[in-house]
């Protein structure tokens, strides 16, 4: 045995030893959560609400940082490119599985992650004025089916979950619709309100405080389940018979790939219990999203799962990167 053999041995003895101390270690200074979009935003919300929760569970400051830009792919690069030590976490929502078909990204969603946990789930809602014709999804469905092209629908803007939403309806139910984008859920809204477009498909705390005043009519949310923010609207699935649809807008935290496997579980397990706090619950509840807190297979499934659905949607809507 040589004795330059014998000094590497050692040193890659000293580097596990000292990488082994460190998780264990885990974690020892604040840690930075990134947010790919603006303050004020429901990730942000969502991502302030269980803050303070999961900083005095990991016994460490969390700073969350907004990088907004490029819809979300600016934030989401950093992590990408961080040092995988669990000092660097993404916190985001399932635009980060669209984004691929829309946008040419400077990173893999997959490949350059690693899965954390779902921190909670958020339906879309489809709605119309009060006052219009369509009292029902069906109701829409065959209206579509009498005058092909006579109905429009807002979103929120291009490769948002409502946009998609709006499109895998089309393509699963046969709606004959137009889609008119917008910059946000506020320019949306104004015009739904004021009758400029028929419908508009926009995240549950946008629409609910419209929906329960009556300013606004709901048809029909995206997840499978109905959501207990709005108990009494049925879901796409059950109104029109198509148990395949569903637009979840989950709420997720990733680390950089490579990060330790001993510091994915330590952050996933205290998520998991935080957000089941009544008082966590009862805070996302009141943004219309439901707390999950699931694992890294599952979050990895989930991720695969809808990179080849918007992948499907994609190819036959037509849609391109650029």
């Amino acid at each position: 045995m040589s004795i330059r053999f014998i000094y590497s041995l050692f040193g890659a003895l000293v580097c596990f030893s000292a990488s082994a101390q460190a998780q264990a270690d885990y974690p020892a200074k604040p840690i930075r959560f990134v947010v790919p979009y603006p303050p004020g935003g429901g990730t942000d919300i969502i991502a302030r609400i269980v803050q303070d929760r999961l900083s005095q569970a990991l016994k460490q400051p969390i700073i969350i940082e907004n990088r907004g830009g490029a819809g979300g792919a600016v934030g989401t690069d950093v992590v990408a490119k961080a040092a995988p030590d669990g000092y660097t976490i993404l916190f985001t929502l399932s635009s980060h599985t669209i984004n691929p078909y829309f946008s040419k990204l400077p990173y893999d969603p997959q490949r350059d992650f690693a899965p954390i946990g779902v921190v909670a789930s958020l339906p879309q809602i489809i709605v119309t004025q009060p006052n219009s014709p369509l009292n029902s999804l069906r109701e829409v469905v065959a209206a579509s089916a009498a005058r092909p092209g006579s109905l429009n629908y807002a979103s929120v803007g291009n490769g948002t979950p409502s946009h998609i939403a709006g499109e895998l309806l089309k393509a699963r139910a046969g709606i004959s619709w137009v889609h008119i984008p917008y910059k946000g859920g506020g320019p949306a809204l104004t015009d739904t309100l004021g009758g400029q477009v028929e419908l508009m498909i926009v995240s549950i705390p946008v629409a609910m405080p419209h929906v329960k005043s009556g300013r606004l009519k709901a048809l029909g949310v995206t997840t499978l389940k109905r959501t207990p923010a709005a108990p009494d609207v049925p879901t796409v699935a059950e109104a029109l018979g198509l148990p395949d649809y569903e637009v979840d807008s989950w709420y997720a935290m990733f680390a950089p790939a490579k990060t330790p496997t001993a510091i994915i579980n330590r952050l996933q397990a205290e998520l998991a219990r935080v957000v089941q706090l009544p008082e966590i619950k009862e805070k996302l509840l009141a943004q219309g999203a439901d707390a999950v807190g699931g694992t890294p297979e599952q979050l990895d499934k989930i991720v695969k799962d809808e990179l080849r659905k918007w992948a499907e949607l994609a190819k036959s809507a037509g849609f391109k990167a650029e």
